[in-house]
């Protein structure tokens, strides 16, 4: 009889109710794949939040272990690029969604999903940089490859007190940047200053709708908010600029005008993280491997077990977290 393990099972009613339980599963349950991995470190992203309180329709089969990515160890391989042994990160690619995710002890995958664990990365780094970070570092070689560098000007971040604010305010400070920071919890500002902001907009000023071209006040902007933050951003980037949008915190509307793109040159670059090309995977997390400091990294993180992992995705779509969540299996 094969080994049980701890799974986290979300699954609906004929009514479709949602109901969350920790529950037991063999590996001979897990979903199809030609790797299985022993899940050795997770995290809880705002998506697992959503996907753990039914507040968004994140899980489209049921049941579903939610988890949108892990760090672990391969335990059995049919794959050609992957051996017992290998150690191995996960995001996305509808894992915790339409297929078992990282919260249990084991995951069955597709090799193709996979990519190696960066030299000198343990697990639990990996995971406390997890999908957040690995977005924000997405956003960062997206600005620039728009030509956004240190020396066109400062950088906003909104949403800065969470985890892919947090992420890419310590990578864009790291690299020379100047970065403002956009959040709702001034209680946050030793935080963000330690992690190398210099400015702090309140969340106000950009969440109410704004005029089609402000103040030129940024050369670039990662923006994790949407609606009419994302407007307002848009607006006050100075020719030529460009913002990198990958959440959706504030809204999934965008109440903006052509004003930004054909009068000033704006460029708005779209960031997804789940169905990204495994080439701009590798460079992601080799990047994130030179280019996050460590430090700073560790600061950001808080440490909790599994059985904490319901709460915390709880906490998290209520915006009681700040920075990253590392789940130590």
């Amino acid at each position: 009889m094969s080994e049980k393990f701890k799974a986290i099972l979300i699954t609906r009613d004929e009514e479709k109710r949602q109901s969350v339980a920790i529950a037991e599963l063999a590996e001979t349950e897990l979903m199809e794949g030609d790797v299985t991995v022993r899940v050795e470190a997770t995290t809880v992203n705002y998506k697992d939040g959503l996907a753990i309180t039914g507040k968004a329709p994140v899980v489209r089969r049921f049941p579903m272990v939610p988890g949108v990515d892990f760090a672990g160890t391969v335990t059995v391989s049919s794959h050609p690029d992957w051996k017992a042994g290998d150690k191995v990160i996960l995001n996305g690619w509808g894992v915790g969604e339409v297929h078992y995710g990282a919260y249990a002890g084991k995951a069955r995958v597709k090799g193709d999903w996979l990519v190696p664990l960066p030299a000198g990365l343990s697990a639990r780094d990996a995971m406390a940089v997890g999908t957040a970070g690995y977005t924000a570092m997405l956003c960062v070689m997206a600005l620039e490859r728009h030509g956004i560098s240190p020396a066109r000007g400062p950088v906003i971040v909104t949403g800065a007190a969470g985890g892919v604010g947090s992420v890419a305010i310590a990578i864009l400070s790291r690299l020379g940047y100047t970065v403002i920071a956009s959040t709702g919890r001034p209680a946050e500002a030793d935080y963000l200053k330690d992690l190398g902001v210099t400015e702090i907009v309140a969340r106000e000023e950009l969440a109410a709708p704004g005029k089609p071209l402000g103040k030129e006040r940024w050369a670039g902007g990662v923006d994790t908010v949407g609606s009419h933050t994302l407007a307002n951003v848009l607006s006050m980037t100075s020719y030529g600029g460009a913002v990198a949008a990958c959440g959706l915190a504030g809204g999934m509307d965008l109440p903006t005008t052509v004003a930004p793109f054909i009068l000033r040159g704006v460029s708005l670059v779209g960031i997804d993280s789940v169905m990204a090309p495994k080439e701009l995977r590798l460079e992601a997390w080799r990047r994130v491997a030179t280019d996050l400091d460590r430090g700073k990294l560790e600061a950001l993180t808080r440490a909790i077990g599994f059985d904490d992992i319901i709460e915390a995705a709880k906490d998290i779509v209520e915006g009681k977290i700040r920075g990253r969540i590392v789940v130590e299996m």
